[in-house]
Parts: C-alpha cells; structure tokens; sequence
C-alpha cells in the first residue's frame, strides 16, 4: 500500500479525519472496507464484532472522543488479529498498549487510558458516522498510516 499523502495525491476526493491520531498496532499501515460502529464508553459491539472474522475489514468506531474509557483492550486486539481484521480506527482511546503493539493489527486511537468500559450492551452498528470533519459510511474505504486516515467511497490505486 502506497503512503497516505501519495493516496490523497492520486485521489484528491479522499478526506483525511481531522484528528490527531496516534498508531498502535503491530501494523503500522492498514486498509480495508468501514464496518461502523457507534458508542460511548461501552465496547459491547466492539467485543461481539471482534468475534465475527474481519475478512480483511477495517472497524471505525466512534466512542464520542471520551478519554475516560479504553474501547479496546489486548484481548479483543489478539481476537480482532487472529479473526482476521486488517485494523481498528477508534475516535476514542485505548489501553494494553504494549501489548496491542506486538498483534497483528492495526490501530489507530486517539490516546489511552488504564480504565475498561462498562458493558451496557448499547451502541449502533452499520451506522454512518461524523467525526473529525468527515463522514463515514459502511463500506467505504478506510487507508491508514502514521500520516493519519484516510476515507474514500471508491477504492484508490495503490491502496
């Protein structure tokens, strides 16, 4: 996969989600078809998702930009990898960093923070999704990197 600055090039209608996103995952450049998800401070669907096989996909979740709650642990990190998701890009944040840098996966969050979600079993899925200047929507194209993350509705050349 070619860097996100030169996807943005060859595909100017590709938007960048404004946000200040820190890499952490094993793999460091990932790609892949949006499965959505809504929710706030409560990973249940994040959790049930993980257990399904990714086929290559890219779970964006949108936990509302709370620091106060990890969305994603080592655990559900080392299902999402062995079940074969491509990665995970949270507006939210994350914990077991150590750990989720050594699976095989893609992450991309905006920070951590030691403390677990509740699980309410709330949230939506298949949703579109506003944050960071863009929407989301189920299916579309997700590129990531160090640069940050890239959306488009179409597949780029060399993604």
């Amino acid at each position: 996969m070619l860097p996100t600055p030169d996807l943005s090039d060859a595909a100017p209608e590709a938007r960048a989600i404004e946000l200040p996103w820190c890499n952490y995952g094993a793999r460091r450049q990932f790609s892949g078809r949006a499965v959505t998800v809504k929710c706030f401070e409560d990973n249940s669907l994040v959790k049930a998702l993980v257990g399904e096989p990714g086929e290559g996909r890219v779970m964006v979740v949108d936990g509302g930009g709370s620091r106060r709650r990890a969305l994603l642990g080592d655990m559900l990190a080392e299902q999402a990898a062995a079940n074969g998701w491509a990665g995970l890009v949270i507006y939210g944040v994350i914990r077991d960093v150590d750990e989720i840098g050594r699976t095989d996966l893609g992450v991309q969050a905006l920070g951590t923070v030691p403390v677990k979600t509740d699980k309410r079993g709330e949230g939506q899925q298949g949703i579109a999704l506003h944050f960071g200047g863009v929407e989301i929507a189920p299916g579309d194209y997700i590129y990531a990197d160090n640069n940050g993350v890239l959306v488009s509705r179409e597949a780029i050349a060399g993604g």
